[in-house]
């Protein structure tokens, strides 16, 4: 009997695997770029920077050659002496076709150092559309047709998660491994199926919408202001919308102690915001799954090796998926899926040793707390860039 049980439980297991592929593979059916309900308002790029990373020479250049009619560019930066000031006022000098500004300094609205980075840039934009956008995130041409097309008609808020490229070692491949076949994967097919998730690499808001639910500061009240943007649109009765493609996040080097460290930060935001997502992720991955297998084979009498066959097949889906999509995937990024899958569990019980997370030399925690005492001691402290 429990050995039944244990083979029905791998067997459906696996076929839901298989169902979340058939989706995502539908999802990335050729289309021509979405006209939305919103048609092509002006838009604001809102791009933090801090610090410059290997690929931010492609990344932020890419804002300023996007195929859209209408659009500025605010990049905010929280001093002057930030290494990425003087590399954008040369890429501003560059284009001076394309209308950017660069703003500098900090206001202390909340406990997330990103909305506090931003903030002066929310301010500042002239419109009622905005889109913020991390500067790791290489953007196609069509970026901003994307997410503006992608507003329909119940949308509050439209996103899309990264997909990981150009990987350069073997922690860049295993980072790819969690952000594509896995973490990308689920996301699509949330928004597939049911209520989709923000994530905070792309978050185009209607300005005018968003401060009904809090303005930008109301993003502070959890770890991540995603999962605040998310919680805020749904209370407004609206959804949170994914493009139909993802935008791609150049990764290059990465050691496994940074894969692991971000992982990690993201599972503790997962467990503070939606504590009931996060227990189910106890069995994302194939690693469960093939434990449940391989224990129905031993009670049943058969071989327990006979789940290694199992656990191909999975992994087989997996390739066939990133081969489909044109995502990183050689012999490299395929053992990596096997360690992604070892290292989940792994990750998913430390993170109930602490809360909080460090992110940037800055301590997030108890992000309540952290709001009102930012609030407190908010002040007019915006610099604006020559």
């Amino acid at each position: 009997m429990i050995a039944t049980v244990l083979a029905a439980a791998a067997a459906l297991l696996f076929l839901v695997h298989l169902v979340c592929v058939a989706i995502y593979l539908h999802r990335l059916r050729p289309t021509v770029t979405p006209s939305g309900v919103i048609g092509q308002p002006f838009v604001t790029l809102l791009r933090p920077v801090c610090g410059l990373d290997a690929f931010d020479e492609e990344t932020l250049e890419s804002s300023f050659q996007q195929d859209y009619p209408r659009y500025e560019i605010i990049f905010c930066a929280q001093s002057d002496r930030d290494p990425a000031v003087a590399f954008l006022r040369q890429l501003m000098a560059k284009h001076p076709q394309v209308r950017a500004q660069l703003l500098i300094g900090y206001d202390r609205v909340s406990g997330n150092p990103k909305l506090n980075n931003v903030w002066k840039g929310w301010h500042a934009a002239e419109g009622d559309w905005i889109c913020m956008t991390d500067s790791n995130l290489l953007l196609p041409r069509d970026y901003l047709s994307g997410v503006v097309g992608a507003w329909g008609p119940v949308t509050g808020l439209v996103s899309s998660p990264p997909i990981g490229l150009l990987p350069m070692n073997a922690g860049g491949h295993l980072e790819c491994a969690f952000l594509n076949t896995n973490q990308a994967l689920l996301q699509g097919v949330a928004a597939s199926i049911g209520p989709a998730y923000a994530q905070g690499k792309t978050l185009f808001f209607n300005k005018p919408l968003l401060e009904h639910a809090g303005g930008l500061a109301a993003l502070g009240s959890h770890l991540a202001e995603d999962v605040a943007a998310t919680k805020a649109i749904r209370n407004l009765g609206r959804e949170v919308t994914l493009t139909q493609m993802p935008f791609a996040q150049p990764i290059g080097h990465r050691t496994v102690r940074q894969v692991w460290d971000r992982q990690l930060r993201w599972s503790r935001v997962r467990r503070d915001g939606f504590p009931v997502i996060f227990w189910l992720e106890s069995l994302n991955g194939a690693v469960t799954p093939s434990i449940i297998c391989a224990i129905a084979l031993a009670l049943s009498g058969a071989n327990p090796a006979f789940a290694l066959g199992y656990l191909g097949l999975w992994y087989a889906a997996e390739i066939g998926l990133a081969w489909r999509a044109g995502w990183p995937m050689g012999a490299k990024d395929a053992a990596c899926l096997l360690l992604r899958d070892l290292l989940i569990p792994a990750i998913w019980l430390a993170t109930f040793l602490r809360r909080g997370f460090e992110w940037r030399g800055t301590a997030m925690g108890d992000m309540e707390t952290a709001q009102k005492a930012a609030l407190r001691q908010a002040s007019p402290s915006v610099v604006p860039a020559e």
